[in-house]
Order: structure tokens, then C-alpha cells, then sequence
């Protein structure tokens, strides 16, 4: 009773996102789209192909699955299980998006921005100090400790947190103004990039010893 109780709010979450998202994604659909005159080569549009309406399925709109936890048994402990076009074609140009995210005890979903997209975020289980900072020059820190029933927003593009501070799991539920709002990890950007980023560029940024930039980049 109590899973079918937490599906209900979190469908209630989606619900209220899909009420206050624009129609249509009026930003990119992904992390960049570079013009080619010649089509032939063309791989990639602002979001997907649409299918001929008259073939679409029901299937083409559903999902499930979002009751099973997801796996936390990694190093920050949390997993997100995350429901976007991939996922559902039909929500391509609906401009949402839905994200379960499953933290084992004292696990954490590491400072993290979504470049296109807005998020609000219902907590279902357990206790969740959450946050998010706003831009500079500020830099001023909002936070708040949430409990099942809770609800928190992390404004478009600001980095932001979870962490679960109980000593048992915690589960919430998240709308996103995007069907592919994407997620920049800051840890995993600055220290696991692909190639690495200089280790003397960190060093002057984050006022690091060199050795010590080139460990956390190990690390990643």
C-alpha cells in the first residue's frame, strides 16, 4: 500500500509539472547542434523525428516500472532512474520529463546542474538535506531539510544536491521542465573530463596543490 501510495504522489508531481511546462522546449535539445548545408550528413534535429501520428501506439506514452528501487550500491550512494524521450517517445516537444532517485543511507546525489531544464523535486521516504547556489557573484546557498511530503525547487541551472541524512533509505520523485534536461555532474566535469583538463588549470581555479588535483582526477 504504501509503494502504491508513493506512485500516486509522484505521478501528482508530474501531473503538476506538465501543467506549468511551456507546449513545446523553447531551448536546445541537447548539448549542442553544429549547421551542415548538406543534409545527407545530417544526424541530429532539436529534439527527435516525430512519428506519423497514425502509427503511434499506446506503448509510444507508457512506462513501467518506477515502483523497483534502483541499485545504490555505489560510491555516493544514490541512483537516478530517469523517465525522459529515451524512455517515453511520446514526450517528445512536451517539454517534461520525470527522474526517481533512490539513495541508500547517508548516500548523496552530488552537486549537479541540468542545462535545460527547471526540476521539483517530492520526497517520498526518509529525511533529505537538499540545496542549490544560485550564480555569481552571490554564490548564496539555499537549503532545506525535507521530509516524506516535502517539496523543494532547484531553479533552471543552478547547481544543486541531495543528501540523505537518515539512517535508512530515502526515495524522491522529480518533474523537469524538459524531456531531456540533462545533468552535468560538477565532480565528475572538472575531474573525470575526457581528455583530463590540465592539472595546472585546477591547480590556480580551486587554489590546490598539483599533486593533489591529479589524485581527485584519479579518483574520476
Amino acid at each position: 500500500m504504501k509503494g502504491i501510495r508513493s506512485i500516486l504522489i509522484a505521478f501528482g508531481l508530474f501531473a503538476f509539472a506538465c501543467s506549468s511546462a511551456s507546449a513545446y522546449d523553447p531551448s536546445p535539445l541537447q548539448d549542442f547542434c553544429v549547421a551542415i548545408k548538406d543534409i545527407k550528413n545530417g544526424v541530429f534535429v532539436n529534439g527527435k523525428f516525430c512519428k506519423d501520428p497514425k502509427l503511434a501506439v499506446a506503448e509510444d506514452f507508457f512506462f513501467s516500472g518506477l515502483n523497483r528501487p534502483g541499485n545504490t550500491s555505489n560510491p555516493v550512494g544514490s541512483n537516478v532512474t530517469m523517465i525522459n524521450v529515451d524512455i517515453i517517445p511520446g514526450l517528445n516537444t512536451l517539454g517534461i520529463s520525470l527522474v526517481r532517485i533512490d539513495y541508500a543511507p547517508y548516500g548523496v546525489n552530488p552537486p549537479h546542474t541540468h542545462p535545460r531544464g527547471s526540476e521539483i523535486l517530492l520526497v517520498v521516504e526518509g529525511t533529505l538535506y537538499v540545496g542549490f547556489v544560485t550564480a555569481n557573484p552571490d554564490n548564496r546557498l539555499f537549503t532545506k531539510i525535507l521530509n516524506p511530503g516535502d517539496v523543494f525547487v532547484f531553479p533552471f541551472g543552478m547547481v544543486h544536491f541531495q543528501f540523505n541524512i537518515g539512517k535508512t533509505a530515502a526515495v524522491a520523485f522529480a518533474g523537469l521542465s524538459s524531456q531531456n534536461a540533462g545533468v552535468i555532474t560538477i565532480a565528475n566535469a572538472v575531474f573525470g573530463s575526457n581528455p583530463p583538463i590540465n592539472p595546472d588549470v585546477l591547480a590556480k581555479a580551486f587554489q590546490l596543490n598539483k599533486n593533489v588535483v591529479k589524485y581527485l582526477q584519479s579518483r574520476f
